[in-house]
């Protein structure tokens, strides 16, 4: 008798699953844009390029990039430079276009008839000292290597950084104000779970103005960081730079930023 009741509890169960559908209101489509132009410290080369994608459903894992948009940069000197479409909505310049000091660059992007502009102008940033500190004894438990690269940030100046930290191992973001650091040393601390001796670590630090700090200072507290970039579909609305100018309603997500970068490498004692 027992085991019968057993059995039929089991299949009462088993009917009474039911799949229960989700039905999520989905807006229209906005356009997203990830938009760097970078100078190498000390003026060794630099690089422009635009990622355009667009908002998708939030369950789907694919961003469905934007391959038909035109693209320019214009600067206050009437230069005009246009960027072609490469692949997965990644443009660029045919030749090297590298910021320079004092001058507002303009990207103007044309997509489905409506005009999306920003303007911004080359944020310095200090460079990696080469004293990289490393603590076989870091993170909570002190089972892991964390390692501390230092800058030093110039006196009597408003500045702002961005560094990227990457191995194959992990990824780390930060934003970064000198309000209570001005004119003293500052660090960025990079640590990820088994990272090892021999593991070979990037270090990424650009120089970045107070508007893009607050916006990246948004997304990272959202944790928009883990899905892969920082520009992919959002959690929660976070407004950039970048205006629409056909249609002020239907504004972008993203930001065009021109920032000057030091890199460096370290592998792991």
């Amino acid at each position: 008798m027992r085991i019968f009741t057993l059995l039929f509890s089991i299949l009462f169960l088993i009917s009474c699953e039911e799949v229960i559908d989700v039905e999520l209101n989905e807006s229209e489509p906005k356009l997203v844009v990830e938009a760097t132009m970078i100078r190498l410290l000390n003026n060794e080369g630099g690089s422009t390029d635009v990622k355009l994608s667009l908002t998708g459903p939030f369950f789907d894992d694919e961003v469905p990039p934007v391959t038909d948009a035109t693209v320019s940069i214009t600067d206050n000197n009437a230069n005009i430079f246009m960027l072609n479409h490469i692949e997965n909505g990644i443009y660029t310049t045919e030749t090297s276009l590298t910021p320079e000091d004092n001058v507002a660059y303009t990207i103007t992007i044309i997509y489905e008839g409506e005009t999306f502009v920003a303007t911004e102008q080359l944020d310095t940033v200090s460079p990696w000292e080469m004293n990289i500190e490393q603590d076989n004894e870091g993170g909570f438990l002190g089972d892991e290597i964390e390692l501390k690269a230092f800058f030093s940030d110039p006196e009597d100046e408003e500045n702002y950084y961005y560094s990227q930290i990457t191995s194959d191992k992990g990824k780390d973001r930060d934003i970064t104000s000198d309000e209570f650091f001005n004119g003293n040393q500052i660090f960025a601390l990079y640590t990820a779970e088994d990272l090892e001796p021999g593991d070979e670590v990037q270090f990424i630090l650009d120089g970045v103005d107070r508007s893009f700090h607050n916006f990246m200072f948004i997304l990272l507290q959202q944790g928009s960081e883990d899905g892969g970039g920082p520009f992919e579909t959002q959690p929660a609305t976070v407004r950039g730079n970048i205006v629409n100018q056909t249609n002020p309603d239907n504004f972008p997500l993203g930001y065009f930023r021109v920032s000057e970068r030091d890199t460096m490498s370290y592998i792991v004692q």
